[in-house]
């Protein structure tokens, strides 16, 4: 079957999602089984076999960096570069104007190494279009050449400044892998300042904690068809820079969760990342944060984003909660 067949199967049904847990969960679709296998024929878990691999494509990044410049947002949204900080920050709107609109602060994945892709930006098209929402995406700084002690402050500064500037208007910080652990420890950085929380964090596979040191995490490696566990230890390292991977800045997972925005959480039991995401809840919820919880089974990393009907689902979930 042809790459181009196995993508376009994602867009022919629906399916229901499941709230519970995966041992309840219906079978995963014939679009979702069939996207699994994709996924590893595609270079993703190739570049995070080894930290060699990993040091190998920052070094070519580092020569020919890859462009932030929004693609795929589709008809209806107009896009704004600014700068903040000395970030590049870009803002999505509806065209069709944007007064009294919500808005999304969105934190791409990448493992802190990768710069933001088209299958983002569509995604941020759709939010803004179909959730008529104001999208403000940071292109934040990525590792080596930043780190979590300079990352998170700002990224935090800049959420701070969008509460401020949203006045009553709802805020909800969306973040995907490795932009998600960045929303959580921004979160705990301004929550420890003193300063508001956004209306809720959406969390889509969070990269939690760097360190990937769960035994069980072995097991769950072999089955996860985009990630492995040397290359995330190895960017994580990266990402630390002179921190500990265990502080909170880096791992966020090991900070308080008193006081939090309420979260949405989605992962999937093919994502090695997943025990994190259960505990994360966990520890959330026993600090009294409202959590929900969206754990499939046999869902991939970063499922929420991808062309199945668990994806579509996922996100049609999240345009209802950010609208």
């Amino acid at each position: 079957m042809s790459v181009a067949k196995m993508l376009s199967i994602g867009r022919l049904c629906e399916c229901p999602f499941a709230w519970a847990k995966p041992s309840n969960d219906p079978a995963p679709s014939l679009q979702s089984r069939l996207f699994n296998l994709l996924l590893r024929q595609l270079p993703y878990k190739q570049q995070l076999a080894s930290a060699e691999a990993v040091l190998a494509h920052v070094q070519k990044l580092a020569l020919a960096p890859a462009s932030h410049e929004p693609t795929g947002l589709g008809r209806g949204v107009e896009a704004t570069l600014t700068k903040m900080g000395g970030w590049p920050v870009y803002y999505t709107a509806p065209s069709s104007g944007h007064e009294g609109c919500n808005h999304v602060m969105f934190l791409h994945g990448g493992g802190f190494i990768n710069e933001i892709v088209p299958a983002h930006w569509r995604f941020v098209g759709q939010m803004t279009r179909k959730a008529g929402v104001v999208c403000v995406v940071p292109i934040y700084p990525l590792a080596p050449r930043a780190t979590a002690k300079d990352v998170v402050p700002k990224t935090a500064e800049l959420l701070r400044m969008l509460l401020e500037d949203a006045g009553s208007a709802k805020v909800t910080v969306v973040g995907n892998s490795a932009g998600a652990g960045l929303a959580l420890a921004a979160c705990q950085w301004l929550r420890d300042r003193g300063h508001r929380q956004p209306s809720r964090l959406i969390l889509i596979s969070p990269a939690a904690d760097a360190s990937v040191s769960r035994p069980e995490q072995v097991e769950i490696a072999a089955r996860d068809p985009m990630q492995d566990i040397p290359g995330i230890i190895e960017a994580g390292r990266l990402y630390a820079g002179e921190l500990d991977v265990g502080h909170p800045l880096v791992s966020p997972l090991n900070g308080a969760f008193r006081s939090l925005a309420p979260m949405t959480i989605f992962s999937g039991t093919r994502d090695l990342l997943y025990p994190d995401s259960v505990d994360l809840a966990a520890r959330a919820r026993a600090a009294g944060v409202p959590v929900e919880l969206h754990l499939l089974r046999d869902q991939p990393h970063n499922y929420a984003l991808m062309p199945t009907p668990e994806g579509r689902q996922a996100r049609a979930n999240i345009l209802r909660a950010v609208a």
